[in-house]
């Protein structure tokens, strides 16, 4: 036959468990927002205001002075004072309240854009807040077209984006966008209107490339692509806008194209080097997309060619000719300096020597 006391201790120590799992998952979920610049007064759960109590914030001690009773006064709070708060009774150190202070302020009114880079496919509208709030913010964005909602698809990637497709072409009727900002201390909300064709905006041309023109030193040959994200160039063609400067100077020049995807420059300052630099828009409709990636160029310049002058010629000659000097052939000795038939002996048998050891060079 079983034992029932172990079974027993371990239903009990299992409701234990249960009990203060529950309690301590309530307190860790217990949040309190704050305004910056509130006064904020915590109670120590059910104990009495004149109940002996110990508070501390993020696990240190809480001076007394803060305390009104078994109450926490904090004046005139800023973010620094974020944090875990608890109480604990006496000198038992029994925990009676936790809770998590959020110091932050309301939201500002949200920046909301929509841009169409895609048309006619359809167009997005992105948000974000001009100061942050430093507590969590919840966005909720509306889109009317006439009397229709529509829906507002979230970007997997982004989560301040969202995407609408369009549900009629060349259509009149106006757009009514409303972004409402919500988080624990208050809310705010921005509305945009506008039709169609006002928000197509094409992205940058991408694969910007420069190149030298051979044999032009004035000339610099840029081309491009259209905006991937473009969905159909054919029927809704795009036109270029190009800007080119020398990199001494300051001001641009600039050259507006109907049609194609290159064009050369024919006005270069021979041998500067160039930035340059491409935006798109609708043949219609529309703005000018942003800037492409700047590219650098420097037109074609003559490889110098090494000349050879005639002072070159005569030195290289001169210094490629052998540096030997032959011994005279003339007499080495003067015989009138020298006394005697032993001096003249001397003379004739260095003069021989000499002349062997030119042999020797020759």
């Amino acid at each position: 036959m079983a034992n029932p006391v172990p079974s027993a201790f371990c239903v009990v120590l299992a409701v234990v468990v249960v009990v203060y799992a529950q309690r301590h998952s309530q307190q860790e979920s217990h949040i309190q927002y704050e305004r910056v610049g509130a006064d904020v007064t915590m109670k120590c759960g059910s104990m009495d205001w004149d109940s002996a109590v110990t508070w501390t914030a993020n696990g240190t001690d809480i001076d007394e002075s803060h305390l009104n009773g078994s109450y926490l006064i904090l004046k005139n709070v800023d973010l620094t004072q974020s944090g875990q708060y608890s109480c604990y009774e006496g000198s038992s150190w029994h925990l009676k309240y936790q809770t998590y202070l959020r110091v932050g302020v309301p939201p500002k009114e949200p920046v909301l854009m929509c841009r169409s880079n895609n048309y006619p496919k359809g167009f997005y509208c992105s948000w974000h807040l001009p100061t942050p709030t430093y507590i969590p913010n919840s966005f909720n964005i509306s889109v009317i077209h006439g009397t229709r909602e529509m829906v507002c698809e979230k970007d997997v990637f982004l989560k301040n984006r969202c995407h609408i497709r369009y549900l009629q072409l060349f259509s009149t009727v106006k757009y009514k966008v409303t972004l409402t900002v919500t988080n624990a201390l208050g809310k705010s909300s921005t509305t945009l209107t506008f039709d169609e064709f006002a928000i197509v905006k094409p992205d940058p041309p991408e694969s910007v490339v420069a190149k030298p023109v051979p044999n032009n030193p004035r000339r610099l040959e840029v081309s491009w692509q259209n905006p991937s994200s473009w969905p159909d160039p054919e029927s809704f063609p795009l036109k270029f806008f190009l800007r080119y400067r020398p990199l001494i100077l300051d001001q641009w020049q600039h050259v507006e194209l109907s049609d194609g995807t290159s064009h050369t420059i024919t006005d270069a300052y021979a041998g500067k080097e160039y930035i340059i630099q491409v935006a798109a828009k609708d043949n219609d409709i529309g703005t000018w997309s942003d800037w492409s990636v700047a590219v650098h160029a420097t037109p074609w310049t003559e490889e110098p060619k090494h000349l050879t002058t005639e002072a070159q010629i005569t030195e290289t000659t001169s210094t490629s000719t052998s540096s030997f000097m032959p011994p005279p052939t003339t007499k080495i000795c003067d015989k009138g300096a020298v006394v005697g038939s032993g001096a003249v002996a001397v003379c004739w048998t260095a003069g021989l020597v000499l002349a062997a050891y030119g042999i020797l060079f020759i």
